[in-house]
């Protein structure tokens, strides 16, 4: 009994998954090079193509990369949830992003929704590179990708980031 309603939460889940998908399926430009969206944006090879995007950067647990021998691949397997440590991975993002960039492509950075892990990380890049507060980077996020919104636990972690990048401590 219990199997079959998990089978059948997950059966649910995916057709959920799949609707949503179909209607978020392009990724979003942040500045040049820069890419955020969701796993329907990761698995859409000719969006991916068409917008010079060679790298890309998965921010998710369980999510395998979907054309392997295509793109160069970095995958942070973390979870979406508020006590998950993501800026322990800052920089070994931002060095991922910098590359891609550097290589002369684009990199897409992505989730399983593209509205917390991911955004959390292009918030916290735009911010070390751009010199931009967390709500002047996040304003910037969500003009390009309304859906964009970290979980708070990823809030006070860029809060504490942007502290960091002031030189503060409080």
């Amino acid at each position: 009994m219990i199997r079959s309603r998990i089978k059948q939460q997950h059966y649910l889940r995916a057709i959920n998954v799949t609707r949503f998908f179909e209607g978020d399926d392009v990724p979003c430009h942040i500045e040049e090079g820069l890419f955020l969206g969701s796993l329907g944006a990761a698995t859409n090879k000719d969006a991916l193509n068409s917008k010079n995007i060679t790298h890309i950067l998965t921010v998710a647990d369980s999510l395998p990369p979907s054309y392997p021998n295509d793109f160069v691949y970095e995958v942070i397997g973390v979870a979406d949830r508020n006590d998950t440590n993501l800026s322990q991975y800052f920089n070994k993002c931002f060095n991922f992003i910098d590359e891609a960039k550097r290589q002369g492509g684009g990199v897409l950075v992505h989730c399983f929704v593209g509205r917390s892990r991911s955004v959390t990380i292009v918030v916290a890049y735009l911010m070390k590179r751009h010199g931009m507060r967390v709500s002047e980077a996040l304003a910037h996020v969500k003009s390009k990708r309304p859906q964009a919104g970290p979980n708070s636990g990823f809030i006070s972690q860029l809060q504490d980031f942007e502290k960091s990048l002031q030189g503060t401590s409080s």
